[in-house]
């Protein structure tokens, strides 16, 4: 193995369909590895439908493999075991990542699993039907892991604890910022009129699920009347009022100039395993409010308002100190700094040293 790349497999079923923030981070990372010569990149997907076209979605470089598999079929399977391996359809290869809190039953591959949070533990009840078994087979796929990667150290130390598995195991992999949003400019007319957006709007990004926040921030908007109105990105769909809107899924581009033509973003999440909008908006030099939980905490810094989870007062009050802070901002090259020090090469190479720490 000395003398030749290190094979890799990912799990890339996150890249089929919208992607939310794990298609994300399975697309950059991707392209990351597809570009560093000592690791050979290939990516499996297991759905029924649609397996064939991920070879559509990946870099340059990066072999699919696939075959049309229940992705709901083959977890009932890893639940008791490692079979079907996923070297039977996919090929040989030294490392099998799985990077969608699922680690694949593998033969003589090691396994490397991605566990972003820990959301699957704190509210069970909150997992779609199609999830029920995801806590099980997570705890499982974390044991049989020869390596760990989660985001953010909170989310490390989490796992360690609470999963009951080595620390010495868990690398932390923090997310990266795409170049592009540093040079994201506001949205011009035409893309205010697609998406109904006023002149100036605090800006949510996310899912709509209740771990998010959303009703807290609605409460807390509802109680600050001088504040711009609401927009909600993401998949939906949103609760809205006569001071909100829901702007549905937008493409990565539309995404960076709406972010950029925010007065301030929110994220006012429950439990995050990082929050890579907080960054993002950072990047773009909008002041960011979040609520103060590890890892938002550990990612934000000093760099964003950070508001006791359901201190309605305080989420109002900080809304409006951001807004005030985009019209006469202070910090921003620091905050744009921050977000500088993210990328997705340092994610990259933190994943490697994962794998490398897998087989070893």
């Amino acid at each position: 193995m000395a003398n030749r790349a290190l094979r890799i497999l990912l799990d890339g079923t996150p890249l089929l369909g919208e992607r939310t923030g794990i298609g994300r981070y399975t697309a950059s990372l991707s392209e990351e590895l597809a570009s560093m010569p000592k690791v050979d990149t290939r990516a499996v997907a297991f759905t029924l439908r649609g397996w064939r076209r991920l070879r559509t979605v990946l870099p340059h470089g990066v072999r699919a493999r696939g075959m049309p598999v229940s992705a709901r079929a083959v977890r009932q399977f890893w639940l008791r075991g490692s079979f079907p391996q996923v070297e039977l359809f996919a090929g040989p290869t030294d490392v099998v990542h799985g990077t969608n809190f699922v680690l694949p039953g593998t033969a003589r591959a090691a396994g490397v699993l991605t566990i972003h949070d820990l959301s699957f533990l704190d509210a069970p009840e909150e997992l779609s039907p199609s999830d029920a078994l995801l806590p099980e087979l997570i705890r499982s796929g974390a044991r049989r892991a020869d390596a760990i990667c989660t985001p953010t150290a909170a989310v490390g130390d989490a796992v360690a604890e609470r999963l009951d598995v080595d620390r010495e195991k868990i690398i932390v992999t923090p997310l990266g910022v795409d170049p592009a949003w540093f040079t994201a400019m506001p949205p011009n007319n035409d893309l205010r009129s697609r998406f109904g957006l006023p002149s100036e709007y605090l800006l949510f990004v996310g899912t709509s699920g209740p771990r998010k926040g959303l009703d807290w921030l609605n409460e807390a908007h509802k109680t600050a009347p001088e504040l711009p109105p609401l927009v909600y990105i993401g998949p939906g769909p949103f609760m809205v009022n006569d001071r909100s809107q829901d702007a549905g899924y937008v493409s990565d581009v539309d995404l960076r100039s709406v972010v950029a033509g925010a007065s301030a973003l929110v994220l006012p999440s429950r439990d995050e395993g990082f929050g890579l909008p907080v960054l993002e908006a950072m990047a773009c030099d909008v002041p960011v409010v979040c609520s103060d939980v590890p890892s938002l905490r550990e990612v934000a810094g000093s760099f964003a308002h950070l508001v006791p989870y359901g201190d309605t007062d305080a989420l109002a009050q900080s809304l409006g100190a951001a807004v005030e802070e985009r019209n006469a901002p202070s910090n921003s090259i620091a905050r744009r700094a921050h977000a500088a020090s993210f990328t997705w090469h340092r994610c990259a190479e933190a994943t490697v040293d994962a794998y490398q720490f897998a087989v070893g």
